[in-house]
Order: C-alpha cells, then structure tokens, then sequence
C-alpha cells in the first residue's frame, strides 16, 4: 500500500510544563484517528518547550547564579528516554494507528538534547535522533548529538527520517539522509519565517522526498505576561507555519499560521520513482568519482572502559 494520510500536529509547549503539554497532545487522540492519519509529526522541543527568549543568566565570560537556577527549572521540565512520557506517546501511537515523529527536550544525566523521538503502532518507541549541532545560543542549554543517532524508520507511510530546525540547512546531513532512502522527511522546528518555507520545498525538491515540517505555535509575550528583549510585545514568539510538500516541491497542505490543528495531506511513495526520474540526487546524479563522503555512526561518549 503507498497510499496514506500523513499529518504535522501544529502545537506549542504549554507554559505550565510538559505534563499539561502532554495532555494537549493527547486531547488530539480522536483527531488523528478520525483523519486515518499513519503518520503524525510534532514540533521541536514540543516536550520540555522552546524557552525563546531566555538567556539563563550567560553573558561573555561570566553566569549569574539566577540562570543557574532558570536551567535547573528547564532540566526539571525535560522528559525522561525512554520514561513516563514515551509510554504515554507509544500509547496514542497504538491506539491511533499512528507513527509518531516528536521533538522532546531530553535528558542525559545533567545535559539536555533536543531530541525526535520516533514511535511505532506495534513496536512503541522505536527510534531517536538528537539534535547534531544546537543553533546560536541553543548551544548553552543543550548537547550535541552524534552520528550514532541518525535512524530511518520503515513505517507503514514509508521510509521515515529527517532532520531537526536548523540541521535541514546542514548540506552533508541531507546527502547521508538522502542515501539512507527517506520517502517522508520529517522536519520538526521552531522556525516560523517565511524563508523556512522555501528551505522545506527546496529539500522536497532536491531529495524527491515527501516533506512534514511541524512548527510551534507560541503566544506573545503580552498574552504570557513576559518581558522579551527586542522582541515586539503583541507578535507571537512563534506562529507556526507547519507545511507539508510534494516531491517536486508543491505545497499539499498548509502552511497554517497563528493557531493549532492537524494538518493533513493523502500522500502516495508511488510518486517518488517518476519524480526521481530526472533527479536522483543519490543515484545517477550523484558523481562519486569526484565527490565522497563518509558518516560516522559510531556512539561517541566522553568515557570508554576496555577490559
């Protein structure tokens, strides 16, 4: 069957924590089921949340202790892997019939990752990929990832992977991805500009893959009774824009801006061989007697024991 109804679920972290998030999330149950979804994505950092505009206390050269004490409450509010909340995903995977993509804020040990977490209706947490290279000031709070977390999943929608927020403008992830055989890419962000979207059709295009790119959806400091810096009180932190793409690059749903919902769209992996007829970017279009490259995927912890 190549034929499904695949789906970004456009949410924002809840002010009150992940708890209150996951129960959003879950309130989504007879959405999904009803659009016959078999595969949903969910945003960046949807669990733990996307603390935009913090500072955690850090200027150049120095950190004051408040910040301390902000990372702490941030540590306290990641989840667990797997944990209470991947049972409670695994369960709406199964009870939907839904394969899940989702963006948590992990924990390993006393460092955060900004992970996706991937589910299966039968198998329940399947999969995980963290975050290679945190963006900007992202690198206070959260690890990098490594190659060792760098999964394509067979689901009943198709061959599933991707990449997180800024990683899809990471040109050698792309090619290893591409290579692995991604039918659907998933993109779960925070990004909301109108140049993401351009990047989202581009990477259609150029992989001749399905894209699902789910976004954040953020109130404005105003609504959340914040003071943020340079940013403009009444605009939303983050308005969405969740999209999902053909693989010739034609929109198929969305983009939705300012609100939450279930974006959906009938997709059929079919379409990939005519679409890759002219562009195969990891076959023939591929010159690798001029051009190479080599993927680590070995785990790389700080400490190794040999006995």
């Amino acid at each position: 069957m190549t034929i499904s109804t695949v789906a970004a679920l456009q949410i924002g972290s809840s002010p009150e924590g992940k708890t209150r998030t996951l129960e959003h999330v879950l309130a989504f149950e007879s959405e999904i089921a009803a659009a016959g979804a078999a595969l949903v994505v969910m945003p960046e950092a949807l669990l733990g949340g996307y603390p935009k505009g913090e500072i955690f206390g850090t200027r150049l050269g120095y950190r004051l202790p408040e910040g301390r004490e902000a990372y702490a409450r941030y540590h306290d509010n990641a989840i667990d892997v797997p944990g209470p909340e991947t049972e409670a995903l695994a369960g709406l995977s199964r009870r939907t019939g839904a394969s899940l993509v989702v963006g948590v804020i992990e924990r390993g040990g006393s460092t955060l990752y900004c992970t996706a977490l991937y589910f299966d209706p039968s198998a329940g947490l399947v999969a995980k990929h963290r975050k290679l290279m945190p963006t900007g000031t992202e690198r206070l709070i959260w690890g990098q990832g490594d190659g060792s977390t760098l999964p394509v999943v067979d689901t009943p929608a198709g061959r599933v992977g991707g990449a997180i927020c800024w990683e899809n403008h990471m040109p050698l992830l792309r090619a290893a991805m591409y290579a692995k055989g991604v039918q659907i890419w998933c993109a779960p962000t925070v990004d909301e500009r109108d140049i993401w979207q351009c990047s989202m059709r581009h990477i259609a295009h150029e992989g001749r893959c399905f894209v699902i790119s789910a976004c954040q959806v953020q109130p404005s400091p105003a609504e959340l009774g914040l003071d943020v810096p340079g940013w403009d009180s009444q605009r939303p932190l983050i308005n969405g824009g969740s999209v999902i793409i053909g693989p010739l690059g034609d929109v198929l749903a969305g983009p939705l801006h300012g609100q939450t919902g279930l974006l959906t769209a009938r997709i059929d992996t079919a379409e990939l061989v005519r679409a890759r007829y002219d562009f195969d970017v990891s076959g023939h279009y591929a010159r690798p007697d001029i051009f190479s490259l080599t993927v680590d995927e070995r785990a790389r912890p700080a400490v190794r024991y040999l006995s």
